[in-house]
């Protein structure tokens, strides 16, 4: 599928109209439902495929991001066949008490796979962290850039963004 025909399908699956309070408490009459694609195997699918090759060659680990960016990784895993961590927004205090799950990261090339970045503020909070548990983090890859600020906070931490769509490919 084409990334114009890609962006056209996210939309109409997870643009919603109605009522809607937003985080910031503002209501609106339109919300992006960035679960809704994720939720839909074939669509999810088609995303992973079209991200592949916009994952850098020396990437040794896919690295998901709770809660957006665990099926995203999930499916691009598929599609890579590299083996993927999935990163809490922190430690769980019990079992493990892992803040990544699945593949070692420790003295590898990691990359931060999220859903929808705004304002990049969850990515760098994980990449210190996955950072200061000895992971090479270096990009961080989304299916949406919103273009809020996302790529200039990353770039802040010396960690670049690499986008399959912009909030302007939607619809």
């Amino acid at each position: 599928m084409e990334r114009a025909e890609l962006g056209r399908r996210i939309y109409e699956v997870a643009h919603l109209t109605g009522e809607f309070t937003l985080r910031s408490g503002v209501t609106t009459d339109h919300y992006f439902d960035k679960y809704r694609f994720e939720a839909d195997p074939v669509l999810l699918d088609a995303v992973a495929e079209a991200m592949v090759p916009l994952v850098p060659a020396e990437v040794e680990v896919l690295a998901g991001l709770e809660m957006g960016g665990i099926p995203v990784v999930t499916a691009l895993g598929r599609h890579t066949g590299l083996p993927c961590a999935f990163v809490r927004k922190e430690a769980k205090q019990y079992g493990t008490c892992r803040l990544a799950e699945g593949a070692e990261i420790e003295g590898r090339r990691v990359l931060v796979v999220e859903d929808v970045v705004t304002s990049g503020g969850q990515i760098v909070l994980s990449t210190r962290e996955l950072r200061a548990l000895g992971a090479d983090v270096r990009e961080a890859l989304c299916v949406i850039d919103r273009e809020q600020g996302g790529a200039e906070a990353l770039k802040e931490i010396d960690l670049g963004l690499l986008s399959l769509l912009r909030a302007a490919d939607l619809g």
